[in-house]
C-alpha cells in the first residue's frame, strides 16, 4: 500500500523503503519543517486529538492559551507543538504512535521588540543551516480539509493551523533545457489548498530580504530542491508585500527562478525598440537619465568653448535625448555657435537603421530652427571594438573630438577583452573629452551570491526612490526596466548577461590602465544637478556628491550612478 492511500496506518510505516524515507525527508527539510516523514503518523493523531480537546474545552481556555507563552514555541516543530496545546488544554498526553521530536526551545523573532505580545502561530520557521539567519513565512491553510500531496502522508490541520504543503507559486512552465526535475507527486496536489499571507509590511520586508539571500545562496550550491521551495514562498509572501520592497522581490523571485529552472531571459539588446521606448519612460519618471546627460553635457561644453568645428561620437544614441540640451547651449555661445557633427552608434543585432535615421532627422529640424550647422550619421555595429576603421574616416582636421557613453561602456565586459580593445581605440583617436556614465554598483562579481547581495541592495534602493513618483504609465513601465536590468544581471550567465556594472573605482582603474586621465567637471555642474533633483516628487531623497572631480548622484546613502570625463594623458614633463 503506497503512503497516501486511504486505508494508511502508522504501523505501515515499517513498509517504507528508505529511498521513499529519503525523498520524503528532503521534501520537509526543504519547506523548512524540523519533522521526519515518520513522525507524521503522530503528528496526524494530535491534530484528531486537539480538535477534539478544543471543541470539549471551552472557549475561554483555548482564547487563554492562544495569548499565552506557549505559542512561542517554534512551530515548525509540529509534534512538540501539538503536545502544548494539548498540555495547556487538557487533551490526551499519551497516545499510541512514534515518540514525539525532542522539545525545541522557545524563540523569538529577532525583528520584534521584545514584549508580551503573542506571536501569531501560524508562521513557519526557514533555518537555513548553512546561515545564521532565520525568517518566517506567515503562510496557512485556507479550510479544515486535509493537505497532502508531495510530502507522502495526509495531515487534517484545523483552521488557522500551519499547512505543510503550501501552494504558493504557480509552477512555470517547463522548458526543454529544465535543470530541476519536477517530482511526480507534485500533481496529486487537492486544488481547493491554497495559502493566506497574514501581512506585516516592515516584518516581511526584512522576511523577503533573509528568504532571497537563502535562495540565492541554495543556487550558488546547487541545492536546488532548497531554492525552488524558497523561491516559491518567496513569490506568494511578494504579492503581500506594498511599496517597493514587494516588486523588487518579485523581480528578483523570477531572476532566480530563472536559474533554478534553467530559463535563459532574452537579452537586453536583441529587443531594441523595446528597450528603447522603456527607457523614454524611464527619463521622464525619475532623474538618472537626465542627471547623466546633464553632467556629460556640462564636461562636453567645457572642451567645445570657442571652437570652430566641434564633432561628438556617441556610444549610447538610443532616441538621442541627450543632444537638444546640448544644440541649444552651442547656438548661445558667445561668437555663435560651431559646426557641429554627430555620430551615431547604435548596439543590436537587428536592423535599425531606420530608428537611427529617424532620430537623425528630429535633431537634423531642431538644429535648424535654432541655426546650428549640423551633420549626422549613423552607424550599426555589433560590438563597439568593430568601429576602428569607421571612426578613422570620420574624424576630420582641426575639429574638436568628444566620445561619449551612457551606460553603454559595462556591457562590453560580456566579451573577452572587448572593453580593452575599446578604450584603446578611443585612446589612439585621441579625443578631446570622453565623457562616462555608468551605475555605481558592484554586480559584475565572479561568486553569485556576491552579484546577487549588491544587486539586491542597489535596485532596493532604485525602486525605493521611485515610490515618490506620481503613479502611472510613467512609473510603471520603468519599473519593468529597472525588472529587465535584474532578470539578466542574476538570470543570466556568461555572454548574456550584458548588464556587469561595475564600481566607479574600478573603472577608473581601467580608464588609467588605457592611457586616460580624469577631467574635472566642475563645481558648477555640481550645483545645477542640486537644482535639477530639486524638481522631483521626493526629491529631499537624491543626494549628489562630487569625488575627486566626478559627481555622483545616490539615494538618501546609496550611490547610484557616477558620471566622470576623462582625456588622453599627457606626458609628463621631465624633470631637468
Amino acid at each position: 500500500m503506497k503512503r497516501g492511500q486511504p486505508g494508511f496506518t502508522p504501523c505501515q510505516s515499517k513498509m517504507w523503503d528508505e529511498a521513499d524515507v529519503a525523498h520524503d525527508d528532503e521534501q520537509l527539510a526543504a519547506l523548512g519543517y524540523r519533522v521526519r516523514s515518520s513522525d507524521l503518523d503522530g503528528v496526524a493523531l494530535k491534530l484528531q486529538q486537539l480538535e477534539e480537546a478544543m471543541v470539549s474545552a471551552s472557549q475561554a481556555d483555548v482564547l487563554t492559551h492562544l495569548s499565552s507563552d506557549a505559542v512561542h514555541y517554534n512551530p515548525s516543530d509540529l509534534s512538540t507543538w501539538l503536545q502544548s496545546m494539548l498540555s495547556e488544554i487538557g487533551g490526551p498526553l499519551d497516545f499510541d504512535g512514534p515518540s514525539p521530536v525532542p522539545p525545541a526551545t522557545a524563540f523569538a523573532d529577532p525583528f520584534l521588540p521584545s514584549s508580551s505580545a503573542p506571536m501569531n502561530f501560524d508562521s513557519v520557521l526557514f533555518d537555513d543551516s548553512s546561515s545564521s539567519n532565520q525568517f518566517y513565512l506567515g503562510a496557512i491553510a485556507s479550510d479544515r480539509g486535509s493537505v497532502s500531496g508531495n510530502l507522502g502522508a495526509s495531515v487534517s490541520a484545523p483552521a488557522g493551523g500551519p499547512a505543510l504543503v503550501p501552494n504558493c507559486f504557480a509552477q512555470p512552465e517547463e522548458p526543454a533545457n529544465k535543470r530541476l526535475k519536477s517530482s511526480p507527486e507534485k500533481s496529486q496536489m487537492p486544488e481547493t489548498t491554497r495559502s493566506v499571507v497574514l501581512v506585516d509590511s516592515q516584518e516581511n520586508g526584512v522576511r523577503l530580504v533573509h528568504m532571497l539571500m537563502a535562495c540565492a545562496q541554495s543556487v550558488q550550491q546547487s541545492n536546488l530542491v532548497l531554492a525552488e521551495a524558497l523561491v516559491k514562498q518567496i513569490g506568494v509572501l511578494a504579492t503581500s508585500q506594498a511599496g517597493a520592497m514587494g516588486k523588487v522581490a518579485t523581480y528578483f523571485a523570477e531572476a532566480l527562478a530563472r536559474q533554478i529552472y534553467g530559463i535563459l531571459p532574452q537579452s537586453p539588446v536583441n529587443d531594441p525598440s523595446l528597450s528603447d521606448t522603456l527607457q523614454m519612460h524611464f527619463y521622464e519618471a525619475c532623474p538618472y537619465l537626465k542627471f547623466a546627460h546633464f553632467t556629460a553635457n556640462q564636461a562636453i561644453l567645457e572642451a567645445f568653448r570657442g571652437k570652430e568645428r566641434v564633432h561628438v561620437i556617441d556610444f549610447s544614441m538610443n532616441q538621442g535625448l541627450q543632444w537638444p540640451a546640448l544644440l541649444q547651449a552651442l547656438a548661445f555661445q558667445p561668437g555663435g555657435p560651431p559646426k557641429f557633427r554627430l555620430t551615431a552608434i547604435s548596439l543590436s543585432l537587428r536592423d535599425n537603421t531606420d530608428r537611427l535615421q529617424e532620430v537623425g532627422w528630429k535633431l537634423a529640424q531642431f538644429a535648424k530652427t535654432i541655426h546650428v550647422e549640423f551633420e549626422y550619421q549613423g552607424f550599426l555595429v555589433n560590438g563597439l571594438a568593430d568601429l576602428g576603421d569607421t571612426l578613422r574616416s570620420r574624424i576630420k582636421e582641426k575639429e574638436t573630438v568628444a566620445f561619449n557613453s551612457i551606460f553603454e561602456l559595462h556591457k562590453c565586459l560580456a566579451r573577452p577583452r572587448e572593453i580593452e580593445r575599446v578604450l584603446s581605440l578611443v585612446r589612439r583617436l585621441n579625443p578631446d573629452i570622453f565623457t562616462v556614465v555608468e551605475q555605481e554598483g558592484d554586480h559584475n562579481g565572479r561568486l553569485f551570491l556576491d552579484r546577487f547581495n549588491e544587486s539586491l541592495h542597489y535596485y532596493s534602493a532604485m525602486f525605493d526612490s521611485l515610490e515618490g513618483c506620481m503613479e502611472g504609465e510613467d512609473k510603471a513601465m520603468t519599473e519593468v526596466y529597472l525588472g529587465k536590468q535584474i532578470c539578466n544581471v542574476v538570470g543570466s550567465d556568461g555572454s548574456d548577461r550584458v548588464e556587469r556594472h561595475e564600481l566607479l573605482s574600478r573603472w577608473k582603474e581601467r580608464l588609467g590602465t588605457a592611457g586616460f586621465e580624469p577631467v574635472a567637471i566642475g563645481s558648477n555642474a555640481f550645483k545645477q544637478a542640486s537644482i535639477l533633483l530639486g524638481m522631483y516628487e521626493g526629491g529631499e531623497g537624491y543626494k549628489v556628491e562630487e569625488l575627486n572631480g566626478c559627481l555622483i548622484l545616490g539615494w538618501h546613502t546609496r550611490p547610484l550612478v557616477a558620471s566622470s570625463a576623462w582625456r588622453p594623458a599627457r606626458p609628463s614633463m621631465a624633470m631637468g
